[in-house]
């Protein structure tokens, strides 16, 4: 919300010394956030002045249209004769009055007015356009047009209003009457101790039955709905200077008479209103629920097609606005038109004003399900006062009589469902138990009186809530009321003393060693959203019965294209893979630790858990039963450069084997071996994908992959090539950690050492000839380790030899030869059988 410093001041009596910052730092110490002071015609400097136009010359030579005009400023520039100035811009005619920049002005950004010879004549000043004296757009991107009646060569910067300061206040959705000069007036008139003057205080004709005919058919939806209707408008009537001034210090846009009077109307006394031409309306308006299927045209042009849960507004033809949101195109105020020969003007020249309220959540609702947030919807959403809609609607009455010269009908429309003021009962030591300071009732009553409350009763206070505050409705939110008021900044600052704590998890600890020691061997973390699309999963190449797409939908996403909870962390990184080397950063290594999100069975609806007591276990596990299962997963995507080039030696890309090296880290600070072993699956490229197993109770549970990703992965990505990525279940990590690792006894007898050389087939995985050979070599074998792998022409197509160095030791004795050899050849003949093994040189 932006409030004109000088627009406020028609409300309260503020001191005259009193600057933007001043009442900055009072409302930020009543709880209003006021982000910005800005200071309108900061850097402008006068002669400007009022002039008109005597003559236009056509300067036809240039590649572009120019004009040389002459200009009568009256006095201002000294002599009282015509300034002759340049222009370029083509909506104004000789007649017309201008703002005029005469030499020795300075204009916003330093822009100095001076003469000179440009187009092959001298320009003694400028004509102005409201760009250029920073007034903001008036949709005209042209010169400003001033009324004909004007004094020649009267100051310009104070016609204008051009030096203001503007409150621009970021209002909280709790706090929606803040939304209008009327709301902001009255926080400052607290926060001074002033006297405050209510623009909706305004005599209101009653209603009859004469009015403009409106049927409500959903009360719930729209408890009051006022009409008025205003004739004989002049259809040229423009909107005056200080109107157009505050709705563009205001942030608005001046459109036309009818359009800017309501608008301004509703950012005096927060009320949205909308002006229909009743010429265009065709019998009664009505107000329902929409039709399953209906469309309807809105003023942004755009056809919409209803919900049955939106609220709209209609006549005998169907839907002419959505309520609360935007109306329709086909009743919209006409633009004055003037005939050519006879120069009559014609336009909307009778008006039927609306002022409403609709219920917070339907209009809410409505705004988000068309992606149609309006100024209107806005403050419907937060709130609006529902007794000032009359007011409003006289307002914008009187206005338009005075402004338009119309006249207004004598029927007055008003349909209001029943209601009853809101009341709380509130012990009067009620705040000082929340802030913990001792306020007292008179202080208590006080406050609340100065919010608008009515207040009745000594220790328990019975407190009517006024109207135009929605968000009072329970003794903390009237406590937050004094608190605030008496000032944040006086509550004693109070240290918590918090328990002796526990210290971290077994399951903390897992999570952030993976952390450290995926950072210590050079990964870069990235934190990325939880979020999904099904295009994400699409460009991962998963079918479609995969597990990973089943995904838990957002009812409210914060993006259209990622409306679920991951189920992968790949995405996520990838993209942040993506980014990085689109900006240069070419040799990556990413690792994330987070949750996903997986779905099992048929989803469940949680209970709404009580906030006046602690939860039941059974509620708690009601909700708990109601979630989708979230394991925590690490994931490392890499590309480019894995050791970089120097003198220590060439350096080497990042390849599969660099993924699976992640995946053991990760297993080795949980404290678990993997069994690693070729695979194919999504979105991992089928010859270099491998798959992490590992034992939870004597059986093989898989937990992960690592790998190369598919080409058409990287190419879906837009990736680097041959990029390479990890993904590994903590959680099932942590369940095959058997527990404390017991010291091994170190035997004092010496080792016995065999090395073994086996010719297998190629597509025969090394870790499953590893595995063979460490089951056959029984109780005696220490450690095995492949230290060698050849392939040759020796060997034939299609095989290849793989060298162990076997490690024997017994714990009771030093072993003979004959042992160690029996264990060996005992290790080779179980290899041969499973794997096809034969010794190389046998």
């Amino acid at each position: 919300m932006r409030v004109p410093l000088s627009w406020l001041r028609e409300y309260v009596d503020l001191p005259a010394t009193e600057t933007g910052r001043d009442v900055q730092a009072k409302l930020i110490s009543a709880g209003l956030e006021v982000e910005t002071v800005e200071q309108l015609g900061a850097g402008l400097t006068g002669p400007l002045v009022v002039g008109k136009v005597l003559t236009i010359e056509e300067l036809t030579e240039f590649k572009k249209p120019i004009r040389f005009c002459t200009v009568d400023v009256g006095q201002a520039n000294g002599t009282g004769e015509p300034q002759e100035i340049i222009c370029g811009a083509r909506n104004f005619a000789a007649g017309d009055k201008v703002v005029v920049a005469l030499p020795g002005a300075v204009l916003p950004g330093d822009f100095r007015i001076a003469e000179r010879k440009t187009y092959g004549r001298v320009s003694r000043g400028m004509i102005c356009s409201g760009d250029e004296l920073g007034m903001g757009d008036d949709g005209t991107h042209g010169i400003i047009v001033l009324p004909p009646e004007l004094e020649i060569g009267i100051d310009a910067t104070k016609l204008l209003e051009l030096y203001d300061e503007v409150l621009d206040i970021a209002v909280t959705p709790d706090r929606g009457y803040c939304l209008s000069m009327r709301g902001v007036a009255r926080e400052t008139a607290i926060a001074y101790g002033l006297p405050l003057r209510d623009p909706a205080l305004l005599d209101v004709p009653a209603p009859n039955s004469y009015g403009y005919p409106v049927r409500v058919t959903d009360p719930i939806g729209c408890d009051r709905f006022t009409a008025r209707t205003v004739v004989g408008l002049q259809p040229e009537a423009r909107s005056p200077i200080w109107l157009r001034r505050r709705l563009q210090k205001a942030g608005m846009r001046p459109i036309s008479l009818a359009v800017d009077v309501t608008n301004y109307v509703m950012l005096e006394l927060g009320q949205p209103l909308h002006a229909y031409d009743r010429s265009r309306l065709d019998g009664p308006i009505g107000v329902r629920r929409a039709e399953a299927g209906e469309k309807i045209t809105t003023l942004d042009g755009t056809v919409r097609v209803l919900d049955p849960a939106d609220l709209v507004i209609t006549d005998n033809r169907g839907p002419i606005g959505i309520a609360g949101v935007m109306g329709g195109a086909n009743t919209e105020i006409a633009d004055p038109e003037t005939d050519p020969e006879t120069g009559v003007v014609t336009g909307t020249s009778e008006i039927v004003i609306e002022a409403a309220h609709f219920d917070a959540i339907s209009i809410a609702r409505t705004a988000r399900r068309h992606k149609l947030a309006s100024e209107a919807s806005k403050r419907f959403e937060r709130g609006v006062d529902p007794q000032a809609a009359a007011a409003a609607a006289q307002r914008c009455v009187d206005l338009l009589v005075l402004l338009a010269g119309g006249t207004a009908e004598a029927g007055v429309t008003e349909i209001s469902a029943p209601s009853a003021p809101r009341t709380i009962t509130l012990p009067a030591n009620h705040p000082d138990k929340v802030a913990g300071v001792g306020y007292g009732r008179e202080t208590v009553v006080r406050r609340l009186q100065e919010v608008g409350c009515d207040v009745y009763g000594q220790d328990e206070l019975i407190v009517t809530v006024p109207s135009w505050r929605p968000d009072l409705n329970e003794p903390n939110d009237l406590a937050e009321e004094v608190i605030r008021l008496e000032g944040y900044e006086n509550l004693p600052s109070t240290l918590p003393k918090p328990p002796a704590g526990r210290g971290l998890t077994e399951r903390q600890r897992v999570h952030r060693r993976v952390g450290r020691a995926l950072a210590g061997a050079g990964y870069v973390e990235a934190l990325n959203y939880p979020f999904i699309g099904e295009q994400a999963l699409d460009n991962l190449g998963l079918d479609a019965d995969d597990a990973r797409r089943r995904l838990v939908k957002l009812v409210n996403p914060l993006s259209d294209e990622e409306p679920a909870l991951r189920t992968t962390l790949l995405p996520g990184l990838l993209g942040a893979l993506r980014r990085n080397d689109s900006r240069g950063s070419h040799d990556l290594a990413l690792f994330e630790t987070g949750l996903v999100f997986r779905p099992e069975g048929q989803p469940g609806v949680a209970v709404r858990l009580p906030v006046d007591r602690r939860p039941t276990d059974e509620e708690i596990a009601s909700v708990n039963a109601a979630l989708p299962a979230q394991p925590r997963h690490a994931a490392v995507v890499l590309a480019g450069a894995r050791e970089q080039a120097g003198w220590w030696g060439k350096g080497r890309p990042s390849d599969w084997a660099d993924a699976v090296e992640a995946g053991r880290t990760v297993a080795a600070e949980a404290g678990v071996e993997l069994i690693i072993s070729a695979d194919q699956h999504a979105p991992w490229h089928p010859g270099r994908c491998a798959a992490f197993h590992v034992e939870v109770d004597g059986e093989k549970v898989l937990v992960g992959h690592a790998g190369e990703l598919h080409p058409r992965v990287v190419k879906a990505f837009g990736l680097p090539a041959r990029t390479c990525a990890m993904e590994i279940d903590l959680d099932r990590l942590e369940k095959a950690n058997e527990g404390p690792v017991k010291a091994p006894r170190i035997s004092s007898f010496p080792v016995a050492t065999q090395d073994v050389a086996l010719v297998v087939a190629g597509d025969v995985p090394a870790a499953e000839v590893e595995a063979a050979l460490a089951e056959g070599a029984g109780e005696l074998l220490e450690s095995i380790r492949l230290f060698d792998v050849y392939t040759g022409d020796q060997l034939g197509e299609g095989s290849k030899s793989l060298a162990y160095a076997l490690k024997f030791r017994a714990e009771d004795r030093t072993l003979t030869v004959d042992e160690a050899t029996a264990a060996r050849d005992a290790a080779v003949a179980l290899a041969s059988e499973r794997t096809g093994a034969v010794l190389r040189g046998a």
